[in-house]
């Protein structure tokens, strides 16, 4: 009883008999109007050739009188045995004038409608099934024709057994396509079961297996692998910045801790420990700098903020970022350029412009004197591009991929001032609004690019 009730339990048992039971009842149904509709055919065929036929016989009578109908029933007798016809004259008082059947059934009233009944043939004395009609004649003879009623009977146990036979045929049909299907099905989720239990235990590079086949569990499988990419990329950015929040700010808290100290010493004079105190606010500012900064990043990864999404014109927005570090730039002899047009988008404004702004920053970090930044708008597919382009020395290409990752620096002397999260907020940025970032060599410079999508 137990091992019975883990089988109902068991969801590919439910299946298979949920899938056994519909199919059986559709089978069963439609099987069932075959039937219904063959014998309603069937049988009003036969009522229509009997009445036309007692209509005919009725109008001889009345043409031709009684002599003229018993010629008419004679005529009919010897092709009666291949029509299965059945023909019956009596007189008022019972007793047969004509007809291949032996007497008038004593419970059939003439004019009384369709009846079947069972009455001996007068040609064989064999007691047969009919279906007939009878009416009563204007001089009191009662007139009854029918059909032989046997042949339809074996025709209904024939189309019964066939039905029965079709009927058990889909049964196990649909028993076997129900096992198909489950086990199909349930292999692939056993498939996704055993890759998870992998996940779970601590191995993120396993993923989904694909079939190639392209249907819909293929496209889940891609759509979790997809998923799982993310997630180990999230993990491993996490991993390393935390061990690079461990490593960069163990320095600067250091440092803090020796001005702290610094001021008990009684030998520093007034003016010492203010650069002391001096130095540590800065120490501090740089801490806070890096802490708002992992903070912005955390909350772009996390989608905080989509609510205030909001049509975005990045060209409106390009022309207020650039007004704003024009001066900068022309300090520096470098020039700002803007190219191209794109439609509006849906995104988070301010985070936009920290963006763009962002890649500026890095741009004329790297900018050659007298160059340009080229700050570039385009249209690609479901995406729009936000580019900026300048013309320095560019990125080893093994270190591109790098460039996105939190506390990464290509600069060797880096100072307090880059910390290395500037690309990784640009790229945060990016996926909150289901785009990407990419970087690229233009030989000369570095052109960085915002990917957005405009329906996120």
């Amino acid at each position: 009883m137990d091992n019975l009730r883990l089988s109902f339990n068991n969801s590919r048992t439910r299946l298979v008999l949920a899938s056994m039971v519909l199919s059986t009842l559709l089978t069963a149904i439609v099987l069932g109007l075959v039937y219904f509709t063959a014998n309603r055919s069937i049988e009003g065929e036969t009522r229509s050739v009997v009445s036309a036929e007692l209509t005919g016989l009725a109008d001889e009578y009345e043409r031709r009188g009684l002599f003229g109908l018993l010629q008419a029933i004679e005529r009919r007798i010897p092709t009666a045995s291949e029509r299965d016809a059945l023909y019956l004259l009596t007189d008022r008082f019972g007793v047969k004038l004509a007809g291949n059947l032996k007497h008038w059934p004593a419970d059939v009233t003439a004019g009384s409608g369709w009846v079947d009944l069972e009455l001996r043939r007068a040609d064989n004395d064999q007691l047969v099934p009919i279906s007939a009609a009878s009416v009563r004649l204007p001089g009191g003879e009662r007139l009854l024709v029918g059909r032989d009623a046997l042949a339809r009977q074996q025709f209904d146990r024939a189309l019964l057994r066939a039905v029965g036979l079709a009927l058990a045929i889909a049964l196990a049909l649909s028993l076997l396509t129900g096992w198909l299907f489950t086990r199909l099905v349930f292999t692939r989720l056993s498939e996704f079961a055993g890759t998870a239990e992998n996940i779970v235990s601590g191995d993120l590079s396993r993923r989904m297996p694909l079939r190639g086949t392209g249907d819909e569990l293929d496209q889940v499988a891609g759509t979790l692998n997809s998923m799982l990419d993310r997630i180990e990329e999230l993990i491993s950015n996490l991993r390393t910045t935390s061990n690079s929040i461990a490593h960069d700010l163990r320095s600067p808290l250091s440092r803090l801790r020796q001005r702290v100290e610094s001021l008990s010493d009684p030998s520093k004079s007034d003016l010492d420990r203010e650069v002391d105190v001096a130095r540590a606010a800065a120490e501090i500012d740089h801490v806070l700098r890096v802490l708002g900064q992992l903070t912005e990043i955390s909350r772009a990864e996390a989608g905080v903020g989509r609510e205030q999404f909001e049509p975005v014109d990045l060209q409106q927005l390009i022309g207020d970022v650039v007004e704003l570090y024009e001066p900068v730039a022309a300090d520096q002899g470098i020039a700002l350029e803007v190219v191209g047009t794109a439609h509006t988008v849906q995104g988070h404004r301010p985070l936009l412009s920290q963006a763009l702004s962002n890649l500026l920053e890095n741009a004329m970090r790297y900018a050659p004197e007298k160059t340009a930044i080229t700050i570039t708008l385009s249209e690609s597919g479901p995406y729009t591009c936000l580019s900026v382009r300048d013309r320095g020395p560019g990125v080893p290409e093994e270190d591109l991929p790098r460039l996105q990752a939190p506390f990464v620096t290509l600069d060797p002397a880096r100072t307090e001032r880059n910390s290395g999260l500037g690309l990784a907020l640009v790229a945060a940025i990016s996926h909150m609004h289901q785009g990407a970032f990419e970087a690229r060599n233009c030989d000369p410079g570095l052109e960085a690019t915002i990917k957005l999508a405009r329906k996120p």
